[in-house]
Parts: structure tokens; sequence; C-alpha cells
């Protein structure tokens, strides 16, 4: 299983490098992805809190053909960064057309709202983003599985958000196999 995530400046540390982290102990290939502001190094992208994360490779030069997820942390103004980037706002599209996954947590499922992929759908979200989920049943849960959209509602979130990742391309096996390796309840 191949997952590619977008770190833009701002991006929510927790949710990125738990996802990451968890992602790449259930096997996946997970590439990291910058989307960087015009003064910004391409590889080198801060977060919302100061943590620099040297991403594998920049938006311009990724191949997306073999990618199984897109996975959107988010933070601010990561989201506003993101969610301003016409390039991954058309391959948002293009998977949701192929029925290909996407995730987003915290103030990142108003990508997918703003481009009205949530539509018909329970998604959760950041509190106070709501507005944004447009047509989605908003639940407030920590995370929501509808078909092949994930969300989740914040970095407490970051978790759950990644083993549903996990349970959802890979089983239910592989996921409490790294939830036992990571002493969860």
């Amino acid at each position: 299983m191949n997952a590619h995530i977008f770190l833009a400046p701002g991006f929510e540390e927790i949710e990125a490098i738990t996802v990451i982290d968890v992602l790449r102990r259930a096997e996946f290939e997970v590439v990291t992805v910058s989307i960087p502001n015009d003064d910004d190094d391409e590889f080198w992208v801060e977060g919302a809190h100061g943590v620099s994360v040297f991403s594998d490779i920049d938006f311009e030069y990724a191949d997306f053909s073999e990618t199984d997820i897109l996975i959107l942390p988010g933070g601010q103004p990561g989201t506003t960064n993101l969610s301003a980037h016409k390039g991954l706002q058309q391959l948002l599209l293009d998977f949701a057309t192929q029925k290909k996954h996407i995730a987003a947590i915290c103030a990142a499922p108003m990508i997918l709202g703003d481009l009205g992929l949530l539509k018909g759908k329970k998604a959760t979200c950041y509190p106070g983003c709501e507005s944004r989920l447009t047509g989605a049943t908003v639940t407030g849960n920590a995370v929501e599985v509808a078909d092949t959209i994930i969300t989740g509602n914040g970095p407490g979130a970051a978790m759950a958000f990644a083993l549903a990742i996990v349970e959802t391309l890979k089983g239910s096996e592989i996921a409490q196999t790294v939830k036992k390796q990571l002493m969860m309840q």
C-alpha cells in the first residue's frame, strides 16, 4: 500500500507524524509531499508549532499513479496553504472520481467539503470548522469512515485516525497487530 501525506507550512505536527509512524509500522510505503510557499525551501516544511520536517518530495515532482490514499493533516495555516494549492485540489477531485481513498483530519476536512467531496457522507472535523463540510452529516466523533473518505476531528484523534486508515486499507487484523505493538487498549 502506498500513501502520500501532504505537508504545507503550518501543518499540525501530531497529526502528520503520528500518521506517518503508524502507517509505516503497518508496512505502508509513506511518501511525504511538500506544498511549499513561494519563499520556502521546497523540502523543509515548518509545522504550526515550529517543528520542521524534511519531506521526501515536492508536489511538482511527485508521481501519484500508484498511490492508494492521499492524507491531509490539519493545523493552521497548514490547512489554508493546502486548500490554496490548485494542483492538490485537482488531485483530490481525481481521486474522488476514481473512488480512491482520501483522509483528512482536524481543519483539513474543510478542503474536502469545499470541493463537494463530503456530500451525503458522515464526517467529522475540528470544532468550529463544521460549516465548511458542505453536504456532510457532521457527527463530532473522533473518526468517521464513509466509503473512501476518512475524517478525524483533531490532534487527540491522530492515533485513532491513523489506525482507521490501516484498518480500512489493510484490514482489522493488521490494525489490531499495530495497536498491540503500540500497547493500546
